[in-house]
């Protein structure tokens, strides 16, 4: 639990890098580091990237790629100008000694780093994630330490990571654990279900209400208030027909796609011949 401090938000594309990188570290690392880059503002500190950093630890020193790490940020900046360090990850429980030493590196490259930690080895039954940021602590012209204060974390996505995540959620339900991708109609058919079920709760709240089962709530309804006037005034015969022609483009993009599928496969295999 957060004591001060700004809010971290953390992408899904950041926890699928750490955990990649952490099943593909070498043999016999104990744990993986890298950088972490995004963007910060008064409130809260958004975590929309990251890159692992190679490094070498043992009980009495770390070495870790400077070099390296400057070089990736280099390249992350000509793809994402606008995302900047933000701080450091580590995968484990625990900060440890070598943490210290890595912080103070990261904190010459941003102002007030947080560092991220992410249990990938399930320590506790499942991954737990946690931000700190660190602050010197001692008597001032004597010795200085550093104390991690932890951060509150919140998990946030773009639309487009929604897809993915969604995809992963469903893998749970299945014994082997994979899931292959729908096709766009059965994507469109999924999120009409998803807004028709969260119409229906709407509506068995607002039923509620009015029967006075539940007491109104003035914020819930300047919400519904505020989604009424986005919905534009449309008759519901215009309506059937701007999503008909809307099905009919997605169709016929569908059909293109097969269609040069299937000329680049028979090309290959006349190529062959």
């Amino acid at each position: 639990m957060s004591v001060y401090g700004p809010v971290v938000k953390i992408h899904p594309v950041v926890l699928a890098s750490i955990s990649d990188s952490y099943e593909r570290r070498n043999e016999g690392a104990s744990r993986v580091i890298g950088t972490l880059l995004g963007t910060i503002d008064k409130h809260s500190i958004e975590v929309t990237n990251c890159f692992s950093v190679p490094h070498n630890e043992s009980e009495d020193e770390v070495a870790v790629d400077m070099e390296f790490a400057k070089n990736m940020y280099e390249l992350h900046k000509r793809v994402s100008p606008t995302e900047v360090i933000i701080g450091w990850y580590a995968t484990g429980f625990d900060i440890t000694e070598h943490s210290v030493l890595i912080h103070e590196y990261y904190s010459r490259e941003a102002t007030n780093p947080i560092h991220l930690t992410v249990d990938t080895a399930l320590q506790s039954g499942k991954m737990n994630i946690r931000a700190y940021v660190s602050a010197q602590m001692g008597v001032p012209g004597k010795t200085v330490g550093v104390m991690f204060t932890p951060l509150s974390v919140k998990y946030v996505y773009y639309d487009t990571e929604r897809i993915g995540v969604d995809l992963l959620q469903r893998t749970r339900a299945t014994p082997s654990r994979t899931k292959g991708l729908t096709s766009d109609l059965s994507q469109v058919a999924g999120s009409a279900a998803r807004v028709q079920d969260m119409l229906t709760t709407v509506l068995a709240y607002i039923e509620d209400v009015l029967s006075g089962k539940v007491a109104a709530d003035n914020s819930v309804g300047r919400f519904l208030m505020d989604l009424v006037n986005k919905v534009p005034t449309i008759s519901a015969e215009d309506f059937e027909n701007m999503l008909n022609s809307n099905i009919n483009d997605l169709l016929m993009v569908t059909y293109l796609a097969n269609l040069t599928q299937a000329q680049i496969a028979l090309n290959e295999k006349l190529v062959l011949l």
